[in-house]
């Protein structure tokens, strides 16, 4: 039944994007298709939901076609209805429909996006909030990338203060979900700059950062070591770039050198590796490898076969002439 539904879904979606596609979702949502059965079900609800949200997300014509149809309309009512569970359903369905630009402005237009920051204001004060808490606070990461976020930063300041101060909890699902939103939202250049102005605030965050990458449970520990690369890794450098790079990683730990220590000795090989690959053509970091004891030792070491990550960094390391040298010398 579950594998018939996937490929019904899969059809329909394929139709909408053939050269039939107007005619079919005209048919599809002004009353010729029978969605008499949409709430029949709560897996035919998802299921509903999900084909209703690929389509709009095509084009304007095809959301206005689903927007019509009353769909889209009750699945953002529900967003903010009781059903705990289908909040949380809703979060995804929404995160997913804000992929398309036009999908963001039907967002705005409507009111959405300030539902869902009040949201997250009042989610302190809901039992449930745990629920779908951390599908809004994806939404919000997901949505800063694809437009400016400092504008998204900016307009909505619930957002940055939930992730910070889940960051600060003891929630591991919680801590989770703020650790992978902090890598999305740093991934690029202004991502990180909008980071950097909150000032000693982030830096507390880098100091938990730090913590969870050494001490945390493995899942943590991994999502902590992606996320730091993606926040340390610059295209390109200028002096208070650089600046900005070596404050942040300082951040994470009074001893850097058993940081440095403990990131090695982690089991999760190919994931440490990505830290030191994100950082390898920063000065200050090279300066920092040379003098950790144990890390060229780790680097060269040649009782097991490279594989593509320790390549890539041994890349990295071969254009960095200063820090080759002093690899080779050893």
């Amino acid at each position: 039944r579950i594998d018939i539904t996937r490929r019904w879904v899969s059809s329909l979606v394929m139709l909408c994007q053939a050269s039939t596609a107007t005619v079919f979702s005209s048919c599809l949502f002004l009353g010729h298709f029978p969605f008499s059965f949409v709430f029949s079900n709560d897996i035919v609800h998802y299921r509903v939901y999900k084909l209703v949200v690929k389509i709009a997300s095509m084009s304007e014509e095809s959301l206005n076609y689903c927007t019509d149809s009353g769909l889209v309309p009750q699945l953002l009512q529900e967003l903010t209805g009781d059903d705990i569970l289908v909040r949380v359903t809703c979060a995804e369905m929404i995160t997913s429909l804000a992929s398309s630009a036009h999908g963001r402005r039907y967002l705005l237009k409507q009111g959405i996006i300030d539902n869902i920051s009040n949201m997250i204001l009042g989610a302190d004060s809901d039992l449930f909030s745990g629920f779908y808490l951390p599908g809004l606070v994806k939404f919000f990461g997901n949505l800063a990338v694809m437009d400016k976020p400092h504008q998204i930063c900016e307009h909505y300041p619930a957002f940055l203060e939930k992730v910070f101060s889940m960051t600060e909890g003891n929630e591991p699902t919680m801590i989770g979900v703020a650790v992978d939103t902090l890598g999305v939202l740093g991934s690029n250049l202004e991502g990180k700059q909008v980071l950097h102005k909150t000032g000693t605030k982030y830096q507390k965050v880098f100091r938990r950062l730090g913590h969870h990458a050494k001490s945390s449970n493995s899942d943590l520990r991994v999502r902590c070591l992606d996320t730091i690369p993606s926040l340390m890794f610059f295209d390109n450098h200028t002096e208070d770039l650089l600046a900005m790079a070596e404050s942040w990683f300082s951040a994470l730990s009074d001893q850097l050198i058993d940081l440095f220590r403990s990131i090695v000795t982690q089991p999760f090989h190919c994931t440490t590796l990505k830290v030191f690959t994100a950082i390898a053509n920063q000065p200050w970091a090279q300066k920092l490898m040379i003098s950790s004891p144990g890390f060229v030792e780790y680097v060269i070491d040649r009782t097991v076969d490279p594989d593509p990550p320790q390549l890539e960094f041994l890349s990295c390391l071969a254009i960095r002439k200063n820090l080759a040298n002093c690899l080779l010398s050893e």
